[in-house]
């Protein structure tokens, strides 16, 4: 994985300034394109050769940004969904992992061209592994420059819990890892901000967690940027809307007629006000969206949102969440192989399951 730059101790890191501001870098234009791809994809695990579904689907990513770049406005950033390249995989860990990818990798070199023609950034998301995080099953959003360079890659903050009755989702965030995480990369990295020309931009696949976006959003980010696989439109709605940012999100498409094909498609762009400025009409075609944000004209004496924090602080500081962080901060080989295994673990430790216990779950950090 490209390497994340160390940053200081906690306490002499700045996160959140106290005047409502935020850091910046200067702007090339008052207004730029965002273009949104909405894709179908072969998952990796239907091939004999899995090395020949990813390039198919590499293939077809970039004959989706070399249509995107040629009509109509050039896009100067370009967002494709959650698995445009290894598409979603089932089963087991040890057969996931055999359907990822590595970042940096030639996925990224070959898109990395793509993106320097075009002069676009260009914004995926993928599953992937990492040396670093041996056995582990990450959920990226990278981010390729207008140079083909990796500028970013966003891990992702952490996923939905108790969604299934039987499983739990068994990739690693940075919630399941948060303190080997921090010692890594750093706090700056938890919810990091890429500064770019074209405005503060983030990435993120995470869904119904305000918070998170709530965080995002303090630090400065301007532009929301999501990817998914199905999705719920009032929630990048009303996260655009109450942390006052740009947001756009692409989703996969999915076959009428198989199960969530209504989830699938009807990727968009939302303004601060909640509205759809753009949107892909159907569920299981493809296409490409657009829209024209007025980046300066927005960025003028915008602060940071104003949120009833002080007020509900002696609420929040009573709250507990159920599961502990670092909860996969475990040896290798005792990672849970499935979702159900990911069900056991969470319901061992779970702060709610086992509030008569006479001790905290132990959760090794």
């Amino acid at each position: 994985m490209l390497s994340l730059d160390i940053m200081a101790d906690e306490s002499e890191n700045k996160l959140v300034n106290q005047d409502g501001t935020y850091k910046t870098v200067a702007l090339e234009k008052e207004i730029i394109t965002l273009k949104v791809v909405q894709t179908d994809v072969h998952s990796m695990q239907d091939y004999e050769d899995p090395q020949q579904g990813l390039k198919t689907n590499l293939d077809h990513m970039i004959d989706m940004a070399n249509k995107a770049c040629s009509e109509n406005s050039k896009p100067d950033i370009l967002l494709y969904h959650e698995f445009p390249l290894t598409g979603y995989s089932s089963g087991s860990r040890s057969e996931k992992l055999k359907y990822t990818i590595q970042v940096p990798g030639p996925e990224t070199e070959a898109l990395g061209k793509v993106a320097k023609a075009c002069d676009t950034y260009l914004v995926f998301g993928s599953y992937a592994t990492d040396p670093e995080w041996p056995e582990h099953i990450l959920s990226l959003n990278t981010v390729i420059g207008r140079d083909g360079e990796i500028k970013k890659v966003f891990w992702k903050s952490r996923n939905i819990k108790r969604l299934y009755k039987d499983k739990e989702i068994t990739t690693t965030t940075i919630e399941a890892v948060r303190d080997r995480y921090r010692e890594k990369y750093g706090i700056e990295e938890e919810f990091p901000i890429l500064r770019t020309e074209f405005g503060n931009l983030a990435v993120s696949t995470v869904q119904g967690d305000p918070f998170i976006f709530a965080a995002f959003a303090m630090k400065g980010v301007e532009i929301m940027l999501r990817t998914a696989t199905l999705f719920s439109e009032a929630d990048v709605l009303s996260m655009a809307w109450i942390n006052n940012f740009y947001s756009a999100l692409s989703n996969i498409t999915l076959p009428l007629g198989t199960p969530y094909s209504a989830g699938g498609g009807k990727s968009l762009i939302a303004s601060p006000q909640g509205a759809i400025m753009a949107q892909d009409s159907s569920t299981h075609e493809e296409g490409i969206v657009s829209a024209e944000i007025p980046i300066a004209e927005f960025r003028k004496n915008r602060t940071i949102p104003n949120y009833a924090l002080e007020m509900v602080e002696s609420v929040f500081s009573q709250y507990q969440q159920e599961i502990p962080l670092n909860h996969l901060d475990i040896p290798s080989d005792q990672l849970p192989q499935t979702g159900e295994e990911m069900k056991e673990l969470f319901d061992q430790i779970s702060r709610y399951l086992n509030q008569g216990s006479m001790s905290e779950p132990v959760i090794k950090n």
